[in-house]
């Protein structure tokens, strides 16, 4: 019996110690904040000369953060490099459209899956954390009971270490649309097709051809901003600071 109370002593010591480096490996590698912003697609738009730098902007928020507000730094910042923001789409030369989808904290793989599906596809469900793996050997022999204490042990020292540090990553999803109008006399021919799901077995295809004065482009940009034990609030304002300018850098 003490041979068993010593192998769960030896286990516990040994949980502690891996959870306890894992811990301070992750609050050292991790202890700056680190914010990416990417794109999933370039956009080009002709030049316009300073008298022609008009935009309407329309940014909404999808998602279950509507704390998050991006309209207003966008139109200042749009402002800050020489456009006109204008209240009336019908007086602007170009159209920025934006829709803030998922606010919230995710994995890295699940922002880089969201990026690589582009503008319009779906965001999957992301599993948020991960936990400190940690090993356990046998306790000898077929004592099963040593072994459940010994894993019981190890795990409420790992989740105790975790709790205390954590690598943590929030995520903002946001699809965008640029409309840049056409110059006097030019006109753009569209086609749009839209499969309608009805049933469980069958679709409704609808399609229309049209002509427009607008050009547009669409693209998705995701930003994430990184740290152990990074709070939202501190996440927030960077996350929106660095967006603002991609959008703004975008005209």
């Amino acid at each position: 019996m003490r041979s068993g109370a010593r192998r769960i002593g030896v286990t516990v010591v040994l949980a502690l110690f891996l959870a306890g480096c894992a811990a301070v490996t992750t609050s050292i590698e991790k202890r700056d904040l680190d914010v990416q912003v990417k794109m999933s697609d370039t956009i080009f738009l002709d030049p316009l000369p300073p008298q022609a730098r008009t935009v309407y902007v329309e940014v909404r928020n999808s998602s279950d953060r509507p704390d998050f507000e991006l309209a207003a730094a966008v139109r200042q910042s749009l402002a800050a490099r020489g456009f006109r923001v204008v209240e009336d789409p019908d007086a602007a030369n170009i159209i920025l459209q934006a829709n803030v989808l998922q606010v919230g904290r995710s994995a890295q793989s699940a922002a880089d899956e969201a990026l690589a599906g582009g503008f319009g596809s779906a965001i999957e469900g992301a599993v948020i954390g991960g936990a400190v793996g940690y090993g356990l050997g046998k306790a000898g022999g077929h004592d099963a009971l040593l072994t459940i204490g010994g894993a019981i042990a190890g795990a409420a020292v790992s989740t105790v270490a975790n709790a205390a540090v954590q690598n943590v990553t929030y995520t903002v999803i946001t699809d965008v649309q640029i409309s840049e109008r056409v110059r006097d006399g030019e006109l753009v021919s569209q086609s749009e097709t839209q499969n309608i799901p009805q049933g469980s077995a069958g679709t409704v295809t609808q399609s229309r051809s049209t002509t427009t004065e607008w050009r547009r482009y669409r693209t998705r940009i995701v930003g994430t901003a990184n740290k152990a034990n990074l709070t939202y609030e501190e996440a927030a304002p960077v996350l929106v600071e660095r967006l603002t300018q991609v959008m703004s850098n975008m005209l």
